[in-house]
């Protein structure tokens, strides 16, 4: 998957992957090694500002509040 059709979280994720599984082989040179490197802080930096950009519903933000509370309670019962 050529970096330029990656489109969503997902796509950037498996194309990391997909990366790191590359640079690990011992049959990359360093150069394309450095090339995927530049691509995978590219792909890193457009997850980072999806993430930014995210914004849950207030339904959404309730239930995640609410899951936290629910763990921070358990975690000082086992304390």
């Amino acid at each position: 998957m050529p970096e330029g059709s990656v489109r969503n979280f997902d796509e950037i994720s498996d194309r990391l992957d997909q990366i790191i599984a590359t640079v690990r082989s011992k049959d990359t040179s360093l150069e394309r090694s450095l090339d995927l490197f530049d691509e995978a802080i590219e792909l890193g930096s457009r997850a980072v500002d999806m993430v930014d950009k995210f914004e849950l519903t207030p339904r959404e933000a309730d239930k995640l509040e609410q899951e936290y509370d629910e763990d921070a309670a358990n975690e000082s019962q086992d304390s």
